[in-house]
């Protein structure tokens, strides 16, 4: 089983003192691909450094988190276009977009600083990351100029409604990212995904955040995208193994990868 994993923060503190060992379970579960967001310009020694060990096997992207957007949102971008320019492992502009649920204070600036992160989508042919929450509206309405434009990418941890389902999937180019959320017991995901066709998803964990059930409060890692992957089979009506296909080739197309990778050594 192949498994790609969309949206995993391994860089973070939380997996310093035992990274290799969540490498390994993740290899073991089958996962092939970790795409790993930035968050600001303060994590991307962080994420450069371990992308750099797991050359083809953890893929970095760059961007500024809505939720690091302040009054100095301008030279955080710039510090971030800098090494876009310079560097050419990014495989994705993310994690960008807006949200609105602690503080609403940085509205119209988080707005501005992904309006930006679009354009350099759009200049480098990289596909966006986005991160929604609290925020449905002004995402959609700052992304709609876009829409029958080539941009490619994901909806980074969708948990919205039937409704909000059929205003994204109008993006034809983009993904719904699934993440441990589907196995919750107050989700509405398993009804809102029977309208959403199994090629337009793909999965995620997070890490080190939203862990699925069983593990629900704890650590999250990539291995846990089995029981991610367990739920989607239910939803769907197919096998795990032929939803990792599905979700795989979905993820390997936004990020325009190859179907087959080299084997990666895991230390």
């Amino acid at each position: 089983m192949k498994i790609v994993d969309t949206h995993a923060h391994l860089f973070l503190e939380e997996f310093e003192e035992d990274l290799q060992e969540v490498v390994v379970r993740a290899r073991k579960a089958g996962v092939e691909e970790i795409y790993l967001p930035n968050i600001d310009s303060s994590t991307l020694e962080d994420l450069l450094k371990v992308s750099s060990f797991y050359k083809g096997y953890f893929f970095p992207m760059i961007g500024l988190h809505p939720t690091s957007v302040d009054h100095g949102y301008k030279e955080e971008l710039a510090t971030l276009k800098r090494y876009l320019e310079e560097k050419n492992s990014f495989v994705a502009i993310g994690e960008v977009g807006i949200d609105l649920y602690w503080d609403r204070t940085f509205r119209e600036e988080q707005i501005e600083a992904f309006r930006t992160q679009i354009g350099w989508s759009v200049e480098y042919g990289l596909p966006l990351v986005i991160h929604t929450r609290d925020a449905f509206p002004e995402v959609h309405t700052t992304l709609l100029p876009y829409i029958g434009e080539s941009v490619t990418g994901i909806f980074h941890s969708f948990t919205g409604s039937r409704e909000e389902a059929e205003m994204l999937l109008q993006f034809e180019r983009f993904k719904l990212g699934i993440n441990g959320v589907v196995t919750f017991k107050n989700s509405t995901l398993s009804t809102v995904l029977k309208d959403v066709p199994a090629g337009r998803i793909v999965v995620e964990t997070d890490a080190p955040y939203l862990a699925p059930v069983p593990f629900r409060g704890k650590r999250n890692e990539s291995a846990y995208l089995v029981q991610i992957l367990t739920k989607l089979s239910e939803i769907y009506g197919c096998s795990v193994e032929e939803m990792a296909e599905v979700t795989t080739r979905n993820a390997r197309e936004v990020f325009k990868q190859p179907e087959k990778r080299q084997e990666v050594k895991v230390y």
